[in-house]
């Protein structure tokens, strides 16, 4: 009898023993594996590659690169150079800022997996468009976003160098100065006539801020813009460059460069202009000719220029330009503010991801 109850005992603590099901088992197999898989790593393997210039020096702010780093792994041109036959293959975007990475054939050539070429900034003149295209790449730039933060410093370049602001400041901090002269006289931006040439979203901006200063502005443009654009900033259209020329206090420049564009002012065209004339320029240096500009203000032809582009970037340290007491010189700056470089970024990035995934491009160059 008791050899019969312990036989059931045993059964039954048998039958009570833990079971491990197999779907337990799989689940429990799953996890052990992911415990040795870096999943950040794998992640990061999964984004396309990107190349781009540097951080810090001519190249990004460091707090910019995280925005990149969200959909790219990234390599410097740097690094790249080191292995170009490694990494060249993976490469499927180049971001091109202040023209680096140089997109040239010797770099875009060996770039065989390249999808798209994303510029910072509205300018394309440093890159061939058409030859970039022929190798099956894009090239996207960053319009709109950085037409607020140029057209405020046209407008500071306008006041700086009408007011005489820097000259101001040397006299105040100078441990010399005993007295604030009277003699530093500066000219009425008020009620004055500001010309632009180039009437696109730069230009446009550019009006609204001289209407808060109750300019008198005229434009001229390739094509005219619509009447209600004009109404709303008081702008005037010139057909003909040359009225605008005669008639401006301050000839400002937002022209994109092109064949059609270089030189666009040159001796004759600053002939015509006001003996009391300022030129801004903020597209780029080669829109004006600068010999006939240091000729000009050498000899009175106008009074002024204030210029946040020159040719070449910087000028050489003897240039005659920068001993110039009439000149107002800024290292291409017009884009420089911690929002705009952001957005810029952002922008590019944008971009890149439309051309890598084959969605529609927000911003592409099209000849």
């Amino acid at each position: 009898m008791m050899r019969c109850v312990h036989h059931f005992a045993r059964r039954v603590t048998k039958l009570w023993a833990p079971v491990e099901a197999p779907g337990l088992l799989k689940v429990t197999n799953l996890q052990r594996s992911a415990c040795h898989l870096p999943p950040k790593k794998v992640m990061a393997e999964e984004k396309p590659w990107a190349l781009f210039s540097e951080v810090g020096g001519e190249g990004y702010l460091e707090g910019v690169i995280g925005i990149m780093k969200q959909h790219f792994q990234l390599i410097c041109h740097k690094d790249f150079l080191k292995n170009p036959l490694e990494y060249g293959p993976k490469i499927q975007a180049l971001f091109v800022w202040n023209c680096y990475p140089a997109a040239e054939p010797s770099l875009l050539t060996s770039l065989p997996s390249l999808k798209v070429v994303a510029n910072g900034g509205v300018g394309i003149d440093h890159l061939d468009v058409s030859y970039i295209n022929s190798l099956g790449v894009k090239v996207t730039n960053t319009p709109g976003v950085v037409s607020a933060a140029t057209a405020d410093m046209a407008m500071g370049l306008l006041l700086g160098s009408a007011r005489k602001i820097v000259e101001g400041h040397l006299i105040s901090i100078d441990p010399r100065t005993t007295y604030l002269p009277s003699s530093l006289m500066g000219v009425e931006v008020s009620g004055s006539t500001l010309g632009i040439i180039g009437m696109g979203n730069i230009g446009y901006k550019i009006a609204q801020r001289g209407k808060g200063f109750d300019m008198r502005i005229l434009y001229h443009n390739r094509t005219r813009r619509c009447l209600e654009d004009e109404e709303a900033v008081g702008a005037i259209y010139c057909k003909n460059m040359d009225d605008l020329l005669k008639e401006s206090d301050f000839v400002v420049l937002a022209v994109n460069l092109s064949p059609e564009t270089k030189h666009l002012i040159g001796h004759r065209e600053l002939a015509l202009m006001k003996d009391t004339a300022t030129l801004v320029n903020i597209s780029r240096g080669l829109v004006v000719d600068q010999e006939a500009l240091l000729n000009a203000l050498q000899s009175g032809v106008i009074q002024a220029a204030a210029l946040d582009v020159t040719y070449p970037e910087p000028l050489p340290r003897d240039h005659p330009l920068l001993s110039l007491p009439n000149v107002l010189l800024t290292p291409h700056a017009g884009t420089n503010t911690n929002t705009t470089v952001r957005k810029m970024v952002q922008l590019m990035v944008e971009n890149a991801v439309a051309v890598v995934k084959g969605s529609k491009v927000p911003n592409e160059v099209k000849l």
